[in-house]
């Protein structure tokens, strides 16, 4: 009895022993809950827009001029990452912030009134008459030198006239017009001497008429017709009075002229114009409307534009340019002082 006591015993021990702890419950790892990373608002940047560069051409300007004219200002728009527009006016509602370059050639648009309304854009006059240069205003004038053009214009005068009937129309009590006249005079005294005719009329050519600053645009007919009636047959013509409706009436009446003012459009009695490197004197002042900088005069040499070869034939015209390049260089002197 007493060993089954012991062995009973026995067993329950081992089976003590053998029992494990009581199982453990598994720690538990808190689940953190996400964090989100807050993603910044795009900063939205707007597109600066497209500097604009407008060419103001008159609308009945000649195809073969106005192409120049664009092609030349259309490549100066690309290569400094420009839009480039053509107008034949120019308004207000035409100042976009944008522009940056206006070029504009005669009839006037308005400039004087309109660069001020524009001070983000540089303007540049191109041969349009008493334009004053100031602020972003810029001023390519027909000419600084009005005694060279007038003495060249009385030497293809009398070069191309029969018999030296020659005139000219210039403004009245003005010190200009008495200098275009003297050196029309000189110039046509330079190719032929007295300049004498050989048949009548014998009026002292060349003739002239002047024509009052306040004459409406409508009498400068009537002034015209008095060089017209005494059989002048190449007239100088001062620029302003180089109207549309003027140039169109003495072409009627076949009267060859000539100036120092582009017409904007051919007429077939025009023999040539006496004017700036209008082209060169642009593509050097490009750099300085782009920066910004305005309100300078800028001069160029003189050239023959326009030259109608029916009129001014290539020998004619290179006696001509002849001429002027010694009137530059002052080889030639014009006996005036301008």
């Amino acid at each position: 009895m007493k060993k089954q006591i012991i062995l009973i015993l026995l067993i329950a021990f081992l089976l003590a022993g053998c029992g494990g702890s009581a199982a453990t419950e598994p720690t538990q790892v808190p689940t953190l809950a996400p964090t989100e990373t807050p993603v910044p608002e795009p900063t939205l940047t707007p597109t600066p827009e497209i500097p604009l560069a407008l060419l103001v051409l008159p609308a009945d300007m000649d195809q073969e001029t106005s192409d120049i004219y664009q092609t030349l200002v259309y490549d100066l728009a690309q290569s400094a990452g420009m839009r480039f527009q053509v107008r034949n006016t120019l308004t207000m509602e035409d100042l976009e912030p944008s522009l940056r370059v206006v070029i504009a050639l005669p009839p006037d648009p308005g400039l004087m009134e309109l660069a001020p309304a524009a001070p983000q854009a540089q303007f540049l006059s191109v041969n349009i008459p008493d334009m004053v240069a100031g602020g972003n205003l810029s001023v390519l004038a027909n000419t600084e030198r009005p005694d060279i053009a007038a003495f060249l214009s009385g030497y293809i005068g009398a070069m191309i006239t029969v018999d030296y009937h020659t005139g000219l129309m210039i403004p009245k009590d003005d010190p200009v017009g008495q200098v275009m006249l003297a050196a029309f005079r000189k110039g046509q005294e330079y190719y032929c001497g007295l300049c004498s005719p050989w048949a009548g009329p014998f009026n002292d050519y060349p003739l002239f008429v002047e024509v009052p600053a306040d004459a409406p645009l409508n009498e400068y007919n009537a002034y015209a017709d008095y060089l017209v009636n005494h059989t002048v047959e190449t007239m100088y013509v001062s620029p302003q009075f180089a109207t549309p409706e003027l140039l169109t009436y003495l072409s009627s009446s076949g009267t060859l002229i000539i100036s120092d003012l582009s017409p904007g459009r051919k007429y077939g009695n025009w023999v040539a114009t006496i004017q700036p490197d209008v082209i060169h004197a642009i593509q050097n002042t490009w750099p300085q409307l782009v920066a910004g900088t305005g309100g300078v005069n800028i001069t160029s040499p003189l050239i023959l534009a326009d030259v109608n070869p029916e009129h001014l034939d290539a020998g004619k015209q290179a006696v001509a340019q002849d001429v002027l390049s010694q009137l530059q260089a002052g080889q030639i002197l014009t006996g005036v002082n301008p």
